[in-house]
């Protein structure tokens, strides 16, 4: 077997660190985020700071450490203020009011900034009262919350140390998977180091004084226009897509136009001085989202709560191989929590020949797992270390403690 070698990735910069393996084993390491590569046809397997991983006989091209350098992104300005609108702003929202709020990073406020250590820095996409900001304060009540403009901004914010932790919206019980998160999850270097479940509770919100049946325009997040369809229809109103739930309880502040109205959460109202015209408007009661907690370091598990394990794998191809590859759990006993899959970007189609029907071209994909197991478990060691055998491709994303806080009433 050929031996392996591991790099430890850190954000845009990356130090080498080598570790050999000569025959297929289950090591633990405390790196950061650890990759296995090899030339022409061998498998390359990543995971995060313990796994398994296979290649196949070829030698590993080990580049030399001094190639591999902290890099630094100059940015215009750091954290800038909202500009002013000259529009009319509600009673008891000034526009000083709404400038003073916290500007969501840009890919040009991106530069690195080492944090002082006083308080927890967590990144999340959207404007002050996002959803996302909810999730961030339950976890960490006393956080510092960075927004940003878009997904992939959270993720540079912790990259570059802008921020330490960065939350990540993945999952809806109505919405269904946020599948371009999952996209930035395999593209990024970040742990998944914990999760958070949420009850979402959309409120429509108007100027002061404004009565539902006045409006005319509802502004939102697309996914809240899908989880609150029932009252959009009745009411017969436009929908205006905003990037986020906050950001158009904002918009609709700023503009002071009483036949706009938006759907956010009743923090968001009480941000931007919107009236709440009506409450819990979601088509399902039961609304709930699930968060990822996300950081440039892995969490070691512990035994004093339960764990799951997040992997992104390929096949390779052959009748059969998925239900192989996910039988390699259930022979152990091992529940899958979720399974998605999303076409591969860089060769999206295959061709499979058959001598009898002739060629047929089928999406190649990428499949992501949750399993309900610590990789402290040699179950889960000897699970993944199975599924080697059917996966071209296998990285741990995180191991990380499962929510267990009780849902609300």
């Amino acid at each position: 077997m050929a031996a392996a070698v591991l790099f430890q990735r850190f954000g845009f910069g990356e130090t080498a660190l080598a570790l050999t393996l000569l025959q297929r084993s289950c090591i633990y390491c405390s790196a950061t985020t650890i990759s296995a590569y090899s030339g022409g046809n061998g498998r390359a397997i990543e995971f995060s700071h313990f796994g398994l991983f296979y290649s196949r006989p070829n030698l590993l091209n080990l580049r030399n450490q001094s190639e591999w350098k902290w890099s630094s992104v100059k940015a215009n300005s750091a954290h800038g203020v909202a500009q002013e609108s000259s529009k009319i702003t509600p009673a008891g929202v000034s526009h000083s009011d709404l400038s003073s709020l916290p500007k969501p990073l840009t890919a040009s406020d991106l530069i690195y900034s080492p944090s002082d250590g006083s308080k927890v820095r967590v990144a999340y996409q959207g404007c002050p009262g996002a959803y996302s900001e909810d999730a961030a304060l339950k976890v960490y009540p006393t956080c510092e919350t960075v927004p940003c403009d878009q997904f992939e901004s959270t993720f540079k914010a912790v990259e570059l140390w802008l921020a330490d932790k960065a939350i990540l919206p993945i999952e809806n019980s109505v919405g269904g998977s946020i599948h371009r998160n999952y996209d930035l999850l395999l593209r990024h270097r970040l742990h998944i180091v914990g999760e958070v479940q949420m009850s979402i509770n959309h409120c429509l919100l108007g100027l002061p004084g404004v009565r539902k049946e006045e409006l005319k325009r509802v502004l939102s997040h697309p996914q809240a226009f899908g989880q609150c369809e029932r009252i959009l229809t009745e009411l017969g109103v436009t929908r205006v897509s905003a990037d986020d739930t906050a950001g158009s309880a904002q918009i609709v502040a700023a503009e002071g136009v009483r036949e706009n109205g938006s759907i956010a959460s009743s923090r968001a109202a009480k941000i931007y001085g919107l009236d709440v015209l009506d409450e819990g408007i979601q088509d399902d009661p039961d609304n709930f989202s699930r968060f990822l907690i996300l950081g440039r370091e892995p969490v070691i598990p512990g035994t004093d709560r339960p764990h799951k394990t997040s992997i992104v794998f390929s096949l390779e191809e052959g009748p059969g191989v998925l239900f192989k590859a996910l039988a390699v759990f259930a022979l152990r006993d091992i529940n899958l929590s979720k399974i998605e899959s999303r076409p591969q970007k860089m060769r999206p189609l295959r061709v499979v020949d058959d001598s009898n029907r002739g060629s047929a071209t089928y999406f190649d994909y990428l499949f992501y797992i949750d399993f309900e197991a610590s990789m402290m478990d040699p179950c889960a060691q000897s699970a993944l270390g199975h599924l080697q055998e059917f996966a071209r491709f296998i990285r741990v994303l995180g191991c990380y403690p499962v929510d267990t806080t009780p849902s609300p009433p």
